[in-house]
Order: C-alpha cells, then structure tokens, then sequence
C-alpha cells in the first residue's frame, strides 16, 4: 500500500522552492541592507562612546580650569594687602634711624633695615586693588551662569 503523501509532499515542496527561488534576490538585498544598517549602527556606536569619553575629559579639564581660577582670584584678592604691608614696612622707620627716638644708643646700621633685593613698586596699590575686585566680581558672575 503507497500512500499518496509522498508524491503529495513532493509536490508541496516544489513550489515552496520555486517561490523562495522568487523570493531569494528581494531576501537577499534585504539582508544585505540590514548588514550595513548594522555596520553603520556599530559605528555610530563606536563614535558615540568617544563622544562621551571626550565629554568626560572636558568635564575634568573644566573643574580643573574653576578650581585654578578660584585660586587666582584668592591670590589677586589677598595681593593689595601684601603691597600695603610692604609699603607700611618700606615707609616706617625704625628705631636707630634719624627721626625716630631710641632707648638704646645703637649705631644706625645695625639697626638699619637690610637692604631689599627686590623693589616693588606699591603706588600702584589701589589700581591692583580694583583689577583684583573686578576678576573677583566676575569670577562671581561665572560661578552664578555656570550653575545655572
């Protein structure tokens, strides 16, 4: 006893193959398409984690930039008093020098101030003074728009 499911099957499978035969140039230009869609897609990612890496270093680099300028201007705000105390120091006397009363009978040059190996010049003082307030005003500006 042949059962006819045999030829059936056999007949049911050559259409199937001459349909996917049809078929195969479409499927296979579709799958060549989603293979470059993915290549792009991987690229797209490589680039996308050098973005993020490059955005990192730029953060870094930036917190280092605000904590060097916060340090600049401490310095620049404290430097008005550092030429006022050597002005002080360079315009009082002391004692020994002509002018000023003594207790003691010294000679004026063991008293004498030494000698300064640097001269700062302190009549420009106040300008220092105000270029100081101004970056201290604008490091304060920059602070309130960066963390907006």
């Amino acid at each position: 006893m042949s059962y006819p499911t045999r030829s059936l099957s056999s007949h049911m499978r050559a259409p199937s193959a001459a349909g996917s035969s049809a078929q195969s140039p479409a499927l296979l230009a579709r799958i060549e398409e989603k293979k470059a869609e993915l290549a792009h897609l991987k690229e797209l990612q490589e680039l996308s984690g050098a973005v993020a890496t490059q955005m990192e270093n730029l953060e870094q680099k930036l917190s280092t930039l605000s904590d060097g300028t916060e340090a600049i201007a401490t310095v620049m705000g404290n430097w008005h008093n550092v030429l006022r105390a050597i002005n002080m120091a360079s315009s009082t006397k002391m004692p020994g020098q002509t002018g000023v009363p003594s207790d003691e009978t010294t000679d004026d040059a063991a008293v004498a101030l030494p000698q300064t190996l640097v001269r700062i010049p302190t009549e420009h003082a106040p300008v220092v003074q105000a270029q100081a307030e101004a970056l201290e005003a604008e490091a304060a500006e920059g602070d309130s728009t960066v963390s907006r």
